[in-house]
């Protein structure tokens, strides 16, 4: 019998995640590089992501770091996940990504999400309120339609206009239902929330108009996958994530990366621990076997035909192994 890894397409999602002792501008670089490193191991997909005002995460401009990532690479797809559209008029993002694909004509992916910046100041600088997101139906048939030519506003948006550029949707909250209705793919994650995404899943399929973008539900499954040579090898990969996480929701702030050594040395609070814990929990982590047991049981549950693996870490060159390991797995 064909495994269901053997038929799954396996992508990355790169957050540009900085590291404690690095700078802004080395997590970029760190970026582009790993897009080579990726595309040679045969992942399908690479994308990057949009955050604002946030300590632990460079990537602010994902177009742009789109381009150096698709002008680095050759055969990898390269795109967004994703450009935050309630922050930005639906024509300059299609100007963007019709720029993108004129330039990289096969290979960009446009990732599109719902959510406005995480706090009232960077929401303030971005002369956007919680309320943007809701009429992100709207702003999503805008969009395409610049690349339909179908404005009724007599502007075309060049050079995106008659290019083909795949859309896809971030699932949150909502999404699972705009996606559908407008007939395009999703992704939807993570992978910790199992009831959660598969109820999204089901939510999406049975609703699902087919479109010229998507004749049929196409699914992608997001969430951190850390191989490693043995299972506590793998656990400590997820250690610098987790705490990240825990120290923003008990201070307010998403920091850079710390090495997992530091972390393992700290004194925390109850609370910090509660979130610290759970932050190691559900994630797919362990050696191959493991690892590839345990995806084709999620592959089983959520008939995805993707996954995109978005797992960050502090130390590079165990990172960039877990994926390496991973690949040897999912990748012809």
């Amino acid at each position: 019998m064909t495994s269901l890894i053997a038929t799954t397409r396996f992508s990355v999602l790169d957050r540009s995640r900085t590291r404690e002792g690095h700078s802004n501008a080395e997590a970029l670089r760190d970026t582009v590089r790993f897009a080579q490193e990726l595309e040679a191991l045969g992942y399908h997909r690479f994308w990057v992501s949009e955050h604002h005002g946030v300590p632990g995460v460079a990537g602010s401009a994902p177009t742009v770091l789109a381009a150096a990532v698709a002008a680095a690479t050759r055969t990898i797809r390269v795109g967004t996940g994703g450009v935050m559209l309630p922050n930005h008029r639906p024509l300059v993002v299609a100007e963007q990504f019709g720029v993108l694909e004129s330039l990289f004509p096969g290979r960009i992916d446009m990732g599109l999400g719902r959510s406005v910046g995480f706090t009232d100041g960077v929401r303030k600088a971005l002369g956007r309120g919680k309320d943007d997101a809701d009429d992100f139906a709207g702003q999503l048939d805008e969009l395409l339609g610049w690349f339909r030519g179908t404005s009724p506003t007599g502007v075309h948006a060049r050079p995106a206009e008659g290019l083909t550029v795949p859309p896809f949707v971030l699932a949150m909250g909502e999404g699972a239902t705009i996606a559908a209705r407008a007939g395009l793919p999703m992704v939807i994650g993570d992978l910790r929330s199992r009831d959660r995404v598969q109820r999204g899943i089901d939510h999406y399929r049975t609703r699902f108009r087919p479109s010229p973008w998507a004749p049929e539900p196409y699914v992608v499954i997001s969430g951190t996958i850390a191989v490693a040579a043995t299972p506590e090898d793998a656990r400590r990969l997820l250690i610098p994530e987790a705490w990240s996480m825990a120290h923003s929701r008990t201070h307010g702030t998403f920091p850079p990366l710390p090495a997992a050594e530091r972390v393992e040395a700290l004194t925390m609070t109850a609370k910090e621990r509660d979130f610290y814990e759970s932050g190691l929990t559900g994630h797919i982590a362990g050696t191959e076997d493991q690892v590839a047991h345990e995806l084709e049981t999620v592959l089983k549950e959520t008939g995805a035909q993707e996954v995109l693996v978005t797992t960050s870490s502090h130390d590079r060159d165990a990172l960039l192994d877990s994926y390496r390991r991973l690949a040897s797995i999912v990748c012809d």
